[in-house]
């Protein structure tokens, strides 16, 4: 299988598309056995192109036996772009993609996406709110958590989990923030979809381990027991009255496994507490 976009096609050798992609060089950004991604240009378009080599048998029955099936190709990230983009979320632009090969210790594949120009990471945003108005910085973090939220929910009541549902995944265009004002479109793209699982209903567990993720990586957000609420009814998109009745209707497991698991985490990659909002305390 091979697709490219029309803009790459004519830079691209025809009949030599796999050995010209998989030879390209450019700045490394993760190289580990089979797979390696690079930041290069392809007729003049800065993109990220990831590359699938053959995967040993070896591999594939250690992986077997742990209950797990390794990535064998880019077909999933490729899959989930697609899929990603038809629900209406911001994602990596895709340019190009291939698979060759008919056994796994044979396979060949790549995907080539479209690198995201003046972006930051989500993560990066808390300490460029401080300084910002004090009622400029509430209405941005408000939202934020709707936007996020509103991702968080079109993934997982539409079959999909990201795995990896953490800040740094999402990224927002360069601007001066001060210019920013209420009902302005954020522009929020999720990234990084090379482990996104695709079903028909997603898990439960899989649900509160993108959840707890995202918990996770705002702990040093400074979020509030507020901020908790509001994403909570973005994610459940219930905005009926009634602050009380909304966080116990979504209450207890829910939230307990979300919290628990999040606060474990924190601890295990921080070495210490996490500061945790009022109203999530109790679940720790």
């Amino acid at each position: 299988m091979l697709w490219l976009d029309d803009r790459l096609r004519s830079h691209i050798p025809h009949g030599r598309e796999f050995e010209f992609v998989l030879g390209l060089d450019g700045e490394v950004f993760r190289a580990q056995k089979n797979r390696r991604m690079i930041r290069t240009t392809v007729g003049g378009r800065s993109c990220f192109v990831k590359t699938h080599g053959p995967t040993a048998w070896g591999e594939i029955v250690k992986n077997a036996s742990r209950g797990r099936w390794p990535v064998l190709t880019a077909e999933p990230e490729w899959k989930a772009v697609q899929r990603v983009g038809s629900l209406g979320i911001p994602t990596v632009e895709p340019l190009g993609f291939g698979v060759r090969g008919r056994f796994p210790d044979r396979l060949e594949s790549f995907i080539i996406t479209a690198e995201l120009h003046n972006f930051i990471h989500l993560s990066d945003l808390p300490p460029l709110l401080t300084e910002l108005p004090i009622r400029q910085q509430a209405l941005l973090t408000r939202a934020l958590i709707r936007d996020v939220a509103r991702i968080a929910r079109l993934l997982h009541f539409n079959g999909l989990n990201h795995r990896d549902f953490y800040l740094n995944h999402f990224m927002l265009p360069t601007r001066d923030w001060r210019t920013w004002r209420s009902g302005n479109d954020l522009g929020v793209h999720l990234i990084d979809l090379h482990r996104m699982q695709i079903r028909r209903k997603t898990p439960w567990r899989w649900k509160m381990k993108d959840v707890s993720g995202l918990l996770f990586s705002s702990l040093d957000a400074g979020l509030t027991s507020r901020d908790c609420l509001r994403f909570v009814k973005g994610y459940f998109a219930d905005f009926t009255p009634g602050e009380w009745k909304i966080w116990k209707r979504y209450g207890g497991n829910w939230r307990s496994t979300a919290v628990r698991r999040a606060v474990s985490l924190y601890r295990s990659e921080r070495g210490r507490p996490p500061p945790l909002p009022v109203a999530l305390a109790s679940f720790a």
